[in-house]
């Protein structure tokens, strides 16, 4: 099946059921059925086909979570053209750098990114199309989305498609150079869906809240909504207070977001007040989650934190946490489990054979740190026009993630760093997540980052960079001696620095390259 097949599933389920609801509409939010969107794909899709813009083309939309955006999204992949997500919080340049290093024919656009047109158009020339899905009334747009679709009618254009065809095409995520083009199948797409279905079972129609950008996990993860017929609830980021009221207002059962912003849900004063009972999954991911502040959500929302880890080049899940797993002898209302399991990202998912690596192709044995490698139909079919990058991300018949970890005797995988992000000091391996950890666990400690620096003695030296809750204070002795009794002194900074702060891309990761780089300036390599 093509993955606009599952939305069309959803359809057959709920014709004139709740689709999208648009939760930043001005006054009472926003309601769309199923059949109101299908139409709207359809008469995009015919609209594509009848410019020239066909099966095999390329086409992106820029824009905040927003019902029209969902549905370009959608009659982009009903024309048979390949989808190119567009961060709307990225820069400018970077977005405006992928749909030309892309090949895209068309843009649909939010207006909030009109004032930005002019510059993207000389950026990106190879743009056939400029549709502003909602110009205001003072805004000079070339075209907008109602006269694209002015003269069409919502008929279905069948056509022949191969499962191996591209359907999207993400860019990685740029922190270490120019993006790379990952180019997914239906097939990878189609069996991310099941897998999601297959973990992630519900007892009632589900209602998913998309808080975070919907180009990347936040997305994938409405196509096993709405092949349940399920609702998709759209805000355009995550304000603390809009997230917390919208969970009992729409009696939310899933949403999806990172630890930064789960961290920022639990400091809200307001938080306990909150009724979570329709909550049946809380997923986390994109990047590890300290087990301190993992045990105050677990006690604050309940048990419904559900893990899933997966890459742009991999989907997800790669492996998975049940909510279960959370707990002793994996029951829930038992105690919360060990933070050694709380560490864990979980087992192989549905589908995927997950293994440790070292840099010779050898896989290792339970117990030794090595890189994550998996195999698995959910795996890219390749990087963009760039076959040297390809033929090296799947070096020895595996893809190679890039994440340091280890597995237990138990199955469960750990993920201990990145395999740039490891510190090498006085000849001792140290991975800074065992460090940020560690930190997390300081009860004034609202976010941290821990980087390798330049020193003299140690070669490298561990940084730490701290942003404090608010209303907190601790000083620099007092992580280092927190760190210290934890984890040792090797393994402790050596160094505090603190930032109002932490720098986070756009999906909420923290940039360490950004913090690193000016610890190495004038340095002629960035290792000790």
């Amino acid at each position: 099946m093509r993955w606009i097949d599952y939305f069309d599933r959803g359809w057959q389920i709920s014709p004139d059921g709740p689709c999208l609801i648009d939760d930043d509409a001005s006054g009472d939010p926003t309601v769309h059925t199923y059949t109101e969107i299908r139409n709207l794909t359809l008469r995009i899709a015919g609209a594509l086909e009848d410019a020239g813009i066909g099966k095999g083309r390329h086409g992106a939309v820029l824009s905040p979570n927003h019902p029209l955006s969902v549905a370009a999204t959608l009659a982009i992949m009903r024309a048979g053209l390949v989808w190119v997500p567009l961060n709307p919080r990225n820069a400018l340049a970077e977005n405006a750098g992928i749909l030309d290093r892309f090949d895209c024919d068309v843009l649909f656009y939010h207006h909030s990114f009109a004032d930005s047109l002019a510059e993207m158009q000389r950026k990106a020339p190879r743009i056939q199309r400029w549709i502003c899905l909602d110009p205001a009334e003072d805004d000079p747009v070339a075209e907008s989305l109602a006269s694209f679709i002015a003269n069409q009618a919502a008929e279905e254009r069948v056509f022949a498609y191969d499962p191996l065809d591209t359907v999207m095409m993400a860019g990685t995520g740029g922190t270490t150079g120019e993006p790379k083009g990952v180019q997914q199948s239906h097939r990878a797409t189609e069996i991310q869906t099941l897998a999601i279905m297959a973990v992630m079972p519900f007892q009632r129609r589900p209602v998913y809240l998309a808080v975070a950008p919907l180009t990347h996990a936040t997305g994938y993860i409405t196509y096993p909504i709405f092949a349940q017929g399920g609702t998709v609830v759209l805000q355009r980021a995550p304000d603390v207070a809009r997230v917390l009221a919208a969970i009992p207002r729409h009696s939310v059962s899933a949403l999806f977001l990172p630890p930064t912003v789960i961290y920022a849900l639990l400091d809200d004063p307001g938080v306990r007040d909150v009724n979570f009972s329709s909550l049946e999954y809380f997923i986390y991911g994109a990047s590890p989650m300290s087990p301190s502040r993992l045990r105050e959500a677990i006690a604050v929302m309940g048990p419904v934190f559900f893990q899933m880890f997966g890459q742009t080049e991999t989907l997800f899940p790669l492996t998975w946490l049940s909510r279960e797993e959370h707990f002793v002898d994996g029951k829930i209302g038992s105690a919360i489990a060990a933070d050694d399991r709380l560490r864990t990202c979980g087992r192989a998912g549905p589908g995927v054979d997950v293994a440790i690596m070292d840099p010779d192709g050898r896989l290792l044995p339970d117990g030794e740190v090595g890189e994550i490698v998996c195999r698995t139909e959910m795996v890219m079919t390749g990087y963009y026009k760039n076959p040297d990058a390809t033929a090296e991300a799947s070096a020895h018949g595996w893809f190679h993630t890039g994440d340091m970890g280890r597995r237990d005797g138990e199955g469960y995988f750990y993920i201990v760093d990145r395999v740039r992000d490891m510190i090498i000091t006085g000849g001792f391996n140290v991975y800074s997540t065992e460090v940020e950890s560690a930190l997390h666990a300081h009860p004034a400690v609202g976010e941290c980052a821990v980087v390798g620096v330049p020193d003299e003695k140690w070669g490298e030296a561990i940084k730490a960079v701290v942003e404090l809750k608010a209303g907190s204070q601790a000083g620099e002795d007092e992580l280092i001696s927190h760190c210290k009794a934890l984890i040792g002194s090797v393994k402790a900074p050596k160094s505090v620095d603190f930032i109002e702060q932490i720098p986070r891309s756009a999906v909420g990761k923290v940039l360490k390259r950004a913090l690193r780089d000016g610890y190495w300036a004038g340095h002629d390599r960035q290792v000790g």
